[in-house]
């Protein structure tokens, strides 16, 4: 899986993000993976909706356009429920709280580096 790294406005980084951009790797995201942590992401491409169907954690959920600008946040998203953002054409899957320590918000344009 490909793993590049984020930056918002005020230089905050999360150092891999992992990329899910093929039938299979959408479909599976973090089922049955480890507890990300604070460095640490999941990329959903095309995406405008997700479910926590199966998971075992919490986790904030960060939709964006095709111009990586931040739509939607839906924090502390709880296991067995399901989120969607009109125009998001991405998903940013964040370990729960990660939005905050990282000053991600609505409004802003996400970077991504190889």
């Amino acid at each position: 899986m490909k793993k590049t790294r984020l930056t918002n406005h005020n230089g905050n980084h999360i150092e891999q993000v992992f990329l899910a951009n093929t039938p299979w790797l959408r479909l599976r995201g973090l089922l049955g993976r480890k507890r990300l942590t604070h460095e640490q992401g999941m990329l959903i491409t095309p995406c405008n909706s997700v479910h926590t169907i199966g998971m075992k954690y919490p986790l904030d959920i960060v939709y964006l356009n095709n111009k990586n600008k931040v739509l939607k946040i839906k924090r502390n998203l709880q296991p067995w429920r399901s989120s969607t953002c009109r125009g998001a054409t991405q998903v940013l899957e964040l370990a729960a709280g990660n939005t905050n320590n990282k000053n991600i918000n609505q409004g802003d344009t996400l970077s991504w580096q190889d």
